[in-house]
């Protein structure tokens, strides 16, 4: 990889600050690494070539990026959108009970792989393209659905069972509660990144969060046999929510020209950054 004069200095008192202290070996080791570009996962440095996009829900992009085309990786934040949407629409059509359906045994299919297994995969390639966001959002939402799953498993762990044993119905819906409020705290400070974005990736967090949060309102404000109704309903209203947007954004993220006649447009909002050409004066990490 080569550089311009400028970002050559400017690398070299980087690797003489990170340096400084270190035996021999190790040092020789970072400058090798730097020499190289730091192999193919890291990307710390820009080519003067590269353009940095703007923020784009089909990629789980909050902010300015490089876009994943140019990458040797695909873009997985489709798969795990898609996972979060199937999952976030069957429970919540129960939820809402639909066709008079209360019982969330179909739901422990889909959370356990299509809404858990999957969007911890996609995780694990959001990391190798290095969108922290990515990797942050579906590592987490993957373990809400396995977690999920496994509290309302029969058998195997018996969470529901002890806690209905140990602290009576009530104590478990309250217990529930307190586990979808710590869920309402972290989407909330996930949609704090998004608010720079655009419209539909911002909107996706934003219902996700009300979702979070009447759904354990709907716990802890139970009757000490069942979820209060009412909030219930409102929550899987604003889980479809949740499903469609997020089907949206991954539609916005797979078609293109070649091969689709429906595009999506992006909206943004008047703060979101432009799109710029990095130079000899935007040096630093991808993200």
């Amino acid at each position: 990889m080569s550089f311009s004069p400028l970002r050559r200095r400017h690398l070299e008192d980087e690797i003489s600050r990170i340096t400084e202290g270190m035996e021999h070996e190790e040092r020789s080791a970072i400058i090798n690494a730097a020499r190289f570009g730091y192999g193919p996962l890291a990307r710390i440095f820009y080519t003067e070539e590269d353009v940095l996009h703007r923020p784009f829900g089909g990629e789980m992009q909050p902010g300015i990026f490089k876009n994943v085309h140019k990458r040797k990786f695909a873009n997985p934040a489709p798969m795990g959108l898609c996972g979060l949407a199937l999952s976030a629409f069957v429970n919540s059509l129960i939820s809402m009970r639909v066709l008079n359906l209360h019982d969330e045994s179909i739901v422990l299919s889909s959370a356990f792989v299509y809404g858990g297994f999957l969007q911890i995969l996609a995780a694990m390639w959001e990391m190798a393209v290095g969108n922290t966001f990515g990797a942050t959002a579906f590592g987490a939402y993957g373990s809400y659905w396995v977690s999920y799953a496994i509290i309302l498993t029969p058998g195997g762990f018996h969470i529901k069972d002890t806690l209905v044993a140990t602290e009576g119905m009530a104590g478990y819906l309250n217990s529930m509660g307190l586990f979808n409020f710590g869920w309402f705290v972290f989407t909330f400070l996930m949609a704090l990144c998004t608010v720079k974005s655009t419209l539909p990736f911002f909107f996706l967090f934003l219902v996700m969060d009300l979702n979070f949060l009447f759904a354990a309102l709907s716990f802890v404000l139970n009757d000490g046999q069942r979820a209060n109704e009412g909030l219930s309903i409102t929550a899987g209203a604003f889980g479809i929510l949740v499903s469609f947007t997020a089907w949206f954004n991954a539609y916005a993220g797979v078609a293109d020209e070649t091969n689709s006649f429906f595009l999506i447009p992006s909206w943004y909002f008047p703060w979101t950054p432009k799109s710029v050409r990095t130079d000899d004066s935007k040096v630093g990490h991808e993200d």
